[in-house]
């Protein structure tokens, strides 16, 4: 369908068009910032969901007074789906009677409302945010689930041969649960890189294409303008950047050994 001219404004039938599609994207002033955006909130997106919850899985292995309540409100994320998360951040975030505009107004900490889903980058910033919210839980539970299949009389070795935190954490803890760590790391880059929801619900790639994202893109041509051959066009684009990214963080992670002490 990427080389042909499928739209059904127009006549409803499909006629090959070559590469037509594919030089109508790389043409498109737009397509450089969109495939820049869909970087960075995947990358940032995935970083801080990891960091975050690995934070979060460490603190859960430990037994404390209220752990299952905490455990409850770490995984609530979890049980929400994008369009009710993408619709929360949308209110929270609105620059007329959004709560956040309240809550900074009240504490004194800004002076006026601020437009967070009409200024370039903020808008953005603002899915970023969204994003890593909703998939904490994800890490947190692979990375406790792997902390928690560690053998303890490993650590109780280490702590006979004088080993601090810091050590076990980099020598036992880490090459234990390196492979949930790469294939957790893959899965979620991989969901997000697809993902649209939030993009569409919270900005629909606003202002400007300023918080546009490739799949939310491909959204918007299939079924806002029914281009269903650019759509394609972009789809292919999303595959080749995902499968670079794929190839690339498996070299690096070298992910055959992984695990290997």
């Amino acid at each position: 369908m990427a080389f042909q001219d499928y739209k059904l404004t127009g006549s409803g039938k499909a006629a090959f068009n070559g590469i037509e599609n594919f030089k109508k994207l790389f043409d498109d002033t737009d397509t450089f910032m969109i495939v820049k955006n869909t970087l960075i909130y995947v990358l940032i997106s995935v970083a801080g969901q990891f960091l975050l919850g690995m934070v979060l899985a460490m603190a859960l292995k430990k037994q404390f007074r209220g752990r299952g309540l905490y455990q409850s409100i770490v995984f609530l994320p979890w049980a929400f789906s994008g369009f009710v998360i993408g619709l929360m951040f949308r209110w929270s975030f609105n620059g007329e009677y959004g709560v956040v505009n309240d809550i900074l107004l009240n504490l004194g900490i800004i002076k006026e409302s601020i437009a967070w889903l009409g200024t370039p980058g903020v808008s953005l910033a603002v899915i970023i945010m969204a994003m890593i919210w909703m998939g904490i839980p994800f890490f947190a539970i692979m990375i406790l689930a792997a902390l928690q299949s560690i053998p303890a009389d490993v650590y109780e070795a280490a702590d006979v041969d004088g080993c601090g935190a810091i050590r076990k954490y980099f020598q036992i803890t880490l090459p234990y649960i390196k492979p949930t760590i790469i294939t957790t790391i893959l899965l979620r880059t991989i969901w997000i890189f697809n993902s649209f929801d939030l993009v569409v619900i919270i900005t629909n790639g606003g202002p400007a294409n300023t918080s546009q994202t490739l799949p939310a893109y491909m959204y918007s041509k299939a079924f806002g303008t029914y281009d269903f051959g650019f759509a394609a066009a972009i789809g292919v684009l999303l595959m080749v950047v995902l499968g670079i990214f794929a190839v690339i963080f498996l070299r690096a992670t070298n992910y055959n050994k992984a695990g290997d002490f």
